[in-house]
Formats: C-alpha cells, structure tokens, sequence
C-alpha cells in the first residue's frame, strides 16, 4: 500500500510519518513537493505518485495571521483541500484530513457533538469548515478528525511557549477562561492511525461504515491557565534545571488583545471515535506526563 503524507515538516507530520510506516509505503512530502498554496498542481502531483491513501497534515493554522490573509488562509485550508479530495477520488485512494474546534462558536456549556452545527468565529475557522466541506462534496472516501490544542515537544505550540517562560520568568501570566483539551501529537498520531487502518481493512470488502467525520482529542478537559500550571509543576518534579516561575496567575481574555477571538468553550465530545474504534484515549494530563519525561528524561540539567 503506498501512503502519501502531506505536509511532512509540521509537528503532526512528524509524528505521522513514525505513525504510518507499519501500514505501508510512506511516501512523505513537504511543500517544495506538493504546495498548497498553488492547488493547480495538487491533482497532476498526486497523479503522478499515485497513492492509495492520502492523509494531510498540512494547514494553515496562523489564527491571528489569517484575520489578515484571508485569501490564503481560505486556498491552503480550504480550496487546495477540496483538490486533495478530488485526486483521491479520481485514484479511488482514501483521504484522511485533520480540522480544529474553531469550526464551533466556542459558547457552549457541554462538549460539541459532531451532528452540532458549526458556526466558526474566526477567518482560520471559517477557512477549516469550508476545507470540511469541500472534502465532503468531493465524492471520494474520507475521514476528517477534528481536534483542539495540539502540542509536542518540537515545533511552535503551548507547551514549548511556557517550558521557555518558565525557565526565563518568575511569574506567567495565562489565560483561565478559556476552556479545551490539550492533545499530545504524538497520541494524536497513533490514534488517528489505528484507526485508519480500521477503515482501510473494511473499505478492502467495501464496507465504507466507519468513513465521516469524527472528534478525537484526549480525555478531559482544563483551561490555558491549568494547562500552563501542569507543564511548570511538570518540569519541577522533574528537576529541570534552570526553572525560574515561582508561579503562574490567572488573567482573563480580555487582558489579551488578538486579532482573532478565541472560544470560550471548545471541548469536543469524542464518544462516536470511542464506539467506532473501541481505542483508549488517555487524559490530557497523563498524555502531559508522558510527553514532559521524553522531553527531559536523564537529563535535569536540560
């Protein structure tokens, strides 16, 4: 079986390039190979490799930045998606695509189902959900995971953001009304693919049951702010050297000024992936600690 990655460089990339090679033949690309930003050449590419399954990991994820660049927020997110999605139609390969909780207005009070109607604040989201739907008017097989706070050891994302303050100021100040599920790419990763090959096993006798969208994230749910006092206490317990936060307070978002509005409430109700795959998914805190001994195991003095 031979797998195209989309988007190899990125965090999630990374970890899906580990991920996939049990499954087959990965042949990974960055945006040298395959630019989103130019969808024209998108179809004659993956033409010309010829894949089975296509899983893009690639986005356009600056949420502030596209409140200014619209248009490419909206070709890299969305209109290249759609291209994706009519090559593997026409190569009969199916597509597995990555989307956000910023598809959702962020006011609810329970974890958003995926039968609830999106209503995205944001140039990013709106950017996400028309990708969503371009896929799902392609006609070709799919699978779209929608997730929310994702974070590794490399790359820019929160926890490499607050393992630098800590060890640079005394007090960090993060954001404690805002509320979501952290989710460890590398978990993220595994997870998406065990079930991928769930699907690629079903779609061989043409059973297309499990194919749709779906929410995944870890279990659980915390703010900015408990997020931030996690990965400090983390570090402590570790004996990272070096650590200078004494403590982190609470501010509100509006102490913040951003371009883009961030939801107030954006936990995903992840029980249609729980009854379709039957995978453990570990709390966002244990999946944490997992990933702050990787980073500084054997090492205090990191």
């Amino acid at each position: 079986m031979r797998i195209l990655l989309v988007g190899k460089r990125g965090q999630l990339g990374w970890e899906l390039q580990r991920s996939l090679i049990p499954l087959g033949e990965v042949i990974a690309v960055d945006r040298q190979a395959l630019d989103l930003s130019s969808p024209s050449t998108i179809g004659p590419a993956i033409a010309a490799i010829r894949p089975d399954v296509i899983v893009n990991a690639a986005a356009y994820t600056a949420v502030d930045e596209a409140e200014t660049h619209h248009e490419f927020a909206a070709v890299v997110n969305a209109t290249a998606v759609g291209e994706l999605a009519i090559a593997a139609r026409k190569l009969n390969a199916l597509l597995l695509h990555y989307s956000t909780d910023y598809v959702f207005d962020g006011l609810a009070e329970v974890p958003y189902r995926e039968d609830i109607r999106p209503d995205p604040q944001t140039t990013y989201g709106r950017s996400k959900l028309a990708g969503e739907q371009a896929i799902a008017d392609s006609g070709a097989d799919w699978l779209v995971f929608r997730t929310s706070w994702v974070y590794g050891p490399g790359g820019h994302n929160f926890l490499r953001a607050i393992t630098k303050a800590a060890r640079e100021q005394e007090v960090l100040r993060v954001v404690a009304d805002q509320y979501g599920t952290p989710t460890a790419v590398r978990v993220l990763a595994d997870l998406s693919v065990q079930a991928l090959r769930t699907v690629i096993q079903l779609r061989r006798t043409r059973d297309l049951s499990k194919l749709g969208l779906y929410h995944l994230t870890l279990r659980g749910e915390t703010t900015w702010h408990g997020f931030a006092q996690a990965i400090v206490s983390g570090m402590r317990a570790r004996g990272v050297h070096g650590v200078r936060a004494t403590r982190v307070d609470e501010i509100t978002s509006s102490d913040l000024t951003r371009a883009a509005r961030r939801p107030t409430y954006s936990v995903l109700d992840c029980s249609r992936f729980d009854a379709a795959f039957e995978l453990a998914r570990p709390s966002w805190d244990q999946a944490l600690g997992l990933v702050l001994d990787d980073m500084f195991r054997g090492s205090a003095a990191n």
